[in-house]
């Protein structure tokens, strides 16, 4: 069964174009991985500092193995200084149709 979910982050003050770079190199390298089915980035609409980000993973040791990456580490260790709270938030979803 496929492994979805979705992370959002807010940049802080100044901090937009650095986080959207970042995601735009992570973005390249996440559907890289052999499990990624999606890995769509988006910004809000009334808030362009705001990141909302779709992922997809074939099945759960497809997401095991996307958590193990050393380019999702580098990614979440260079955004504590640049986004609210020191990282993303992360919210699992399951399919319902």
């Amino acid at each position: 069964m496929p492994k979805s979910l979705y992370a959002t982050m807010k940049a802080l003050p100044g901090c937009r174009e650095k986080v959207r770079d970042l995601l735009l190199g992570l973005a390249a390298d996440v559907r890289a991985e052999p499990g990624c089915e999606r890995f769509v980035v988006h910004t809000l609409a009334t808030d362009p500092d705001f990141f909302h980000v779709e992922e997809t993973y074939r099945d759960e040791d497809a997401f095991k193995a996307h958590m193990g990456t050393d380019h999702g580490r580098v990614f979440n260790q260079a955004i504590e200084t640049l986004v609210e709270d020191g990282g993303s938030k992360v919210v699992f979803l399951d399919t319902v149709i």
